[in-house]
């Protein structure tokens, strides 16, 4: 049995047009990543242009992630967490990601410590910042750099 194949014949402008429309949308389909202005940005516009503190967080994320796909975040915040001095909020931001936000988590001093912890997906080596709200209107950052790697090797 014999077979027979049928061959469309295109232009070279139509053969062109269809090559960039795919390149197009593969391009498209890239994402940009959040950057240490975009962080810095983020971090300006929840201060309200206040000043911010160092120190009293402590980060717990690992130093290298042989897989990125799940790295833990967690933190803790030093605080009395009374009605008169508490952690309002703590945010956490990536500067390797699509968009610095990464997740936000919200307190009262009836919980009576402030800590938490996640998983987030990191694509690359990234610093990782958490920025702490008080009650009183300051605020307070800790930044650690996670290495991702790939099945632990280099990266």
């Amino acid at each position: 049995m014999k077979q027979t194949t049928n061959l469309v014949s295109i232009s070279r402008r139509k053969a062109l047009s269809m090559l960039a429309a795919a390149g197009a949308i593969g391009f498209a389909g890239v994402p940009a990543y959040a950057g240490g202005a975009e962080v810095a940005a983020k971090i300006k516009t929840l201060a309200g242009g206040k000043s911010v503190g160092e120190g009293s967080i402590i980060l717990d994320l690992p130093e290298i992630a042989e897989n990125g796909n799940a790295v833990k975040v967690a933190f803790s915040v030093e605080s009395p967490m009374t009605a008169n001095n508490y952690v309002k909020a703590v945010h956490v931001m990536a500067d390797g990601n699509p968009t610095p936000d990464v997740a936000s988590f919200n307190f009262t001093p009836a919980m009576g410590a402030c800590s938490a912890s996640t998983r987030m997906r990191l694509a690359k080596t990234q610093n990782i910042v958490v920025l702490a709200e008080m009650n009183d209107g300051s605020f307070k950052k800790a930044q650690q750099t996670v290495k991702v790697t790939i099945g632990g090797c280099g990266g």
